[in-house]
């Protein structure tokens, strides 16, 4: 395959999982902003939300006001927002197109559906009723797209390079998550524990779409280092931290049994797996949680560049 079709396939999945965050992400912030502002809620909420998704600078250099509406807005149909999901639906769709051939009819209409019906509620956002329109459109068109690159594209290098790029983008999504919720979402006056805090822990959990799965796991209620220990270590939970990596190792190690290959993207995927398959979540609180999750960040950047290194260029 060559480089420019990898990078087209790898960087659609990347977007795709993209954009299905960030719309998960709003609405879970809609829950957390409809607490009054004296209890966490309102503006600390959507702060958060533009922590999480890494837009924090660019929307304070646009020059808008911290509010529901500048926020969803910037999150959702901006166009001058590379990473809103309006954006990515077009850049995955770019990149879709310019490999058409490497999907099945059922995947490429997936995705360029999505992309059409989001195009036409346009740049900005009128209300609510719109938002949720949005919202569920999106959620919708990348299940759909899943389930038809699932059922119907062969289990060869584009399947391996667009679910590596998802996997890729899935982790630093959830590892962020985790670290904007420890740091930004918790007052200072409120105590760990409290009602706010189980709270905010539930809504990171429905954010994934885990509040189920915690329940089958634990069995307890909604506890800090349950919850970290879940979407950190648990590899049964598609979303934790371990079964990205389980993801990533196994697409690599198919695209190297492929090529005959093994590079630089491999040996750090292989170290990053290590680490989660030993990890304790006793030993990462003990350690730190902002700690361990900055470091894991770093890595998962450096095996994106490693991987652009090894197969996109």
């Amino acid at each position: 395959m060559l480089s420019r079709t990898a990078s087209n396939l790898y960087w659609m999945g990347r977007y795709l999982e993209r954009a299905d965050f960030s719309a998960r992400l709003i609405e879970a912030t809609q829950r957390l902003a409809a607490l009054p502002s004296s209890y966490g809620g309102a503006g600390n909420a959507w702060e958060s939300a533009l922590a999480v998704a890494c837009m924090a600078a660019p929307f304070k250099a646009a020059g808008l006001p911290l509010d529901e509406l500048n926020v969803t807005e910037f999150l959702t149909l901006n166009a001058d927002n590379g990473s809103s999901i309006r954006c990515c639906l077009e850049a995955a769709r770019g990149n879709a197109r310019s490999v058409r051939t490497a999907l099945t009819e059922e995947a490429w209409e997936a995705i360029n559906t999505a992309w059409l019906e989001v195009s036409r509620h346009g740049t900005h956002l009128d209300n609510r009723e719109k938002l949720g329109s949005v919202i569920e459109l999106v959620k919708h068109a990348i299940s759909a797209f899943e389930g038809a690159a699932n059922r119907t594209m062969l289990r060869g290098d584009a399947f391996w390079f667009i679910n590596l790029g998802s996997a890729v983008e899935r982790a630093d999504n959830s590892a962020r998550l985790l670290d904007v919720k420890y740091h930004l979402l918790l007052p200072r006056d409120e105590p760990v524990g409290g009602s706010l805090d189980y709270f905010q822990w539930t809504t990171i959990l429905r954010t994934v779409s885990a509040m189920t799965a915690y329940r089958w796991v634990y069995r307890d209620s909604v506890k800090p280092w349950l919850v970290a220990d879940l979407l950190i270590l648990n590899r049964e939970i598609p979303r934790s931290l371990a079964s990205c990596y389980d993801e990533i190792l196994r697409h690599l190690d198919l695209l190297a049994a492929a090529s005959g290959k093994r590079g630089p993207a491999h040996r750090l995927a292989s170290a990053g797996h290590a680490r989660l398959a030993q990890g304790n979540i006793d030993a990462i609180f003990a350690g730190g949680l902002h700690e361990f999750l900055t470091v894991f960040i770093a890595d998962n950047n450096r095996l994106g560049e490693a991987i652009a290194e090894q197969y996109l260029f």
